[in-house]
């Protein structure tokens, strides 16, 4: 079963009793190594619902459950492979009761948790509301609740927050509800309580596997030690390299005090890279090397050398997404990993994607966003084809709930709920309900009114959209609806600042333009002109952007270009990447100025390992672009070129050709040439 695995691999796997840590480097076979300990474990007797993996994300824990299933068959299906998020609500149905829990509880998302504190707050002011989410979030990150809070409140802010956050808690207590966070400080909480439970559960787990341990944060990893106990049977599985999330808590605090906190802690590292080739990887070596280790690495690879790393220097951003663009069709051409999928271009921030959106769109090459959100996955996008769906298809029950509620007409939760039992007891559709006869038994007279006169709306709506063809009068039309709904007014009302306000509403005016060009028949060709096609009603246009809309759902592994910040593309691989706006102050970000000489160099630091991760993500080829000018605000700036790419020292590794040197070098081999054949000719002789 080991037969796979290099001697470092084997000794990770082999390594059952007591606490280890695997420093795994980028593309050293991390899950490889994890899933295969799995096995092994298994092997020598322990059962698999003793054994529990506990990784970030939702699909890493999914891929480690496939190949685990591989490897063991069935026993696997028996192993807790899940995220700490998941592991949290197992412990709190279970045990939640010592803590005042109904296994029953509620999990509040981020925009219930907004409600909730505008109503603790008794504000609306959305940005106010945010701020508080945040801050709260970091205490309980910290492992902090509102009366620890309070003790530590620095300011008179601070102590209006944690007074603030008191009142929260008391919320939630009271609607049975836990957020995001709770689900890792309140089985912490009730582990530190609760003698006898953490007893029950380290008896349970024989064995916790933790993978991308160098992104846990204080919380996690005390919950982590109070899952596996004084014996510390564990293997944490981690890389300080890729450190890349100190924004949300994650710290490498966690790496320092393993070895304090667990004496007989082993450390293996794993530092053959099976990903990139020997160029990409010694760029990612020189990048990382400045920074400070706590377990000094280099990664080597036996792939070969390969394709030296490209520097593609740019006038501007558009010109950066053009030659993004041209490297891809070119690739294409000449690569053995042509697929949409086998691309990738990675940036710093999310607001980079919007010009590489725009440049795959005049090419007509696929792509999705990942990591951020692409045009169509925008808030105020997704409501207006909320409407939109709407009028296709009446029954469309998760429109016609996003459609009546944005924006607001008076027509509460309470309502709602009234109708959609109606609705299930009489099974129709929501909006099929909202003409029942019945209905008016059910809810308050004034709340039928109110339904029916959405209904009657959208009605009128869908016959005009029927009707409605060409480009001017699908322009005008949805004009018209949008102010008669408010839309405007909505998105000045919900946003955070005015300047974001404006930004979606000059989405929503592109959106309409694209509608209304569709209706027209105008279509961008790959050149960016418009060519004549055949002219639609804006109901045809609204089915097929339905029709997209449910095949991008379906399409779990679509044959695209990705677009990613580089954050999201942590732990994925593409042959080619192309690392786009590597200029100073946007990668590395432009530290804070108020910040002390420490804090400024820890902010670099990370930055750092963030460029690190970005080159790691490419096997094959790997090209790093930068612009002379750029975009901040409205104006127009000059740029620089980051220092990573000095640091990535390609010029030591790189043959650059001076056009001077190349001519004299030429003549020099045209000299010898006639040389040698001059004196293999006969003497006499012209040659």
């Amino acid at each position: 079963m080991t037969a796979s695995l290099n001697l470092s691999q084997q000794d990770a796997v082999n390594h059952l009793r007591g606490p280890c840590l695997v420093l795994a480097g980028a593309g050293s076979g991390k899950t490889r190594v994890i899933t295969h300990k799995i096995a092994r474990l298994i092997q020598t007797g322990v059962e698999g619902k003793r054994i529990a993996a506990i990784t970030f994300t939702n699909k890493a824990a999914a891929e480690m459950r496939e190949r685990a299933r591989g490897l063991v068959g069935k026993a696997a299906g028996e192993v807790l492979i899940c995220t700490f998020h998941a592991l949290g609500v197992r412990l709190l149905r279970e045990d939640g009761a010592a803590l005042g829990l109904k296994p029953q509880f509620s999990i509040l998302d981020s925009d219930d948790v907004l409600s909730l504190l505008k109503d603790c707050g008794a504000t609306t002011d959305a940005a106010t509301a945010r701020q508080w989410q945040w801050t709260i979030s970091g205490w309980k990150n910290a492992g902090l609740d509102a009366a620890a809070a309070l003790a530590r409140a620095a300011s008179e802010g601070e102590r209006q927050t944690a007074q603030l956050m008191a009142r929260y808690e008391e919320r939630l207590a009271a609607y049975q509800s836990v957020d995001f966070d709770d689900l890792i400080g309140l089985p912490l909480r009730m582990l530190q309580k609760h003698e006898q439970i953490a007893q029950k559960w380290q008896a349970r787990l024989a064995h916790v596997l933790v993978d991308e341990y160098q992104d846990t944060n204080a919380t996690q990893y005390e919950l982590m030690k109070l899952l596996v106990g004084a014996r510390g049977s564990f293997t944490a599985v981690g890389d300080d390299d890729q450190s890349i999330y100190g924004w949300r808590g994650a710290t490498l605090d966690n790496l320092k005090r393993l070895p304090h906190d667990y004496p007989a802690l082993k450390v293996i590292k794993l530092e053959q890279n099976y990903r990139s080739t020997g160029a990409i990887l010694r760029a990612a070596n020189n990048v990382i090397g400045p920074n400070p280790k706590l377990f000094p690495k280099t990664l080597y690879s036996e792939l070969g050398e390969g394709e030296p790393v490209r520097v593609v220097d740019c006038d501007h951003e558009a010109h950066e997404a053009d030659r993004a663009v041209a490297r891809i069709q070119s690739l294409r051409q000449s690569s053995p990993h042509k697929e949409w999928r086998d691309f990738a271009i990675l940036y710093r921030a999310n607001h980079q994607a919007r010009v590489f959106e725009q440049a795959l769109r005049r090419a007509q090459i696929p792509y999705k966003v990942s990591g951020g959100q692409s045009f169509f996955d925008r808030s105020e996008i997704k409501d207006l084809c909320a409407w939109l769906r709407l009028w296709i298809n009446e029954d469309d029950d998760p429109a016609f709930l996003r459609s009546v509620t944005t924006p607001k007409r008076g027509i509460g939760h309470q309502t709602l709920a009234a109708l959609g039992e109606f609705a299930a007891k009489s099974r129709l559709s929501l909006f099929g309900a909202l003409f029942s006869h019945s209905l008016s038994a059910a809810l308050p007279a004034r709340a039928v009114g109110s339904l029916h006169e959405f209904g009657r709306e959208i009605n009128d709506l869908r016959h005009r959209a029927q009707h409605t063809v060409g480009h001017e009068a699908a322009r005008a039309f949805l004009a018209d609806w949008l102010k008669a709904i408010g839309y405007e007014q909505h998105l000045y009302d919900n946003s955070d600042t005015e300047p974001q306000a404006a930004a979606r509403w000059t989405n929503v005016l592109e959106f309409c333009d694209w509608m209304a060009g569709r209706c027209g028949g105008q279509i961008d060709d790959a050149a960016g002109v418009t060519v004549t096609a055949e002219h639609k009603t804006l109901l045809e246009v609204a089915q097929t952007i339905s029709l997209i809309s449910t095949l991008n759902e379906r399409e779990q592994d679509p044959n695209v270009v990705t677009l990613s910040t580089l954050h999201a593309a942590k732990g994925l691989e593409w042959p080619h990447v192309v690392l786009a706006g590597v200029i100073e102050g946007l990668l590395p970000f432009r530290p804070d100025e108020d910040a002390g000489a420490a804090a400024q160099a820890a902010r670099i630091e990370e930055e750092r390992r963030l460029m690190y991760v970005g080159i790691t993500r490419a096997q094959r080829t790997l090209a790093v672009s930068w612009t002379r000018r750029r975009k901040k605000g409205r104006d127009i700036v000059a740029a620089q070129p980051s220092r990573f790419i000095a640091e990535m020292a390609l010029d030591k590794t790189t043959v650059r050709e001076d056009p001077r040197e190349k001519l004299k070098a030429l003549r020099a081999e045209f000299a010898q040439r006639a040389s040698e054949q001059a004196a293999r000719s006969p003497q006499g002789t012209t040659p």
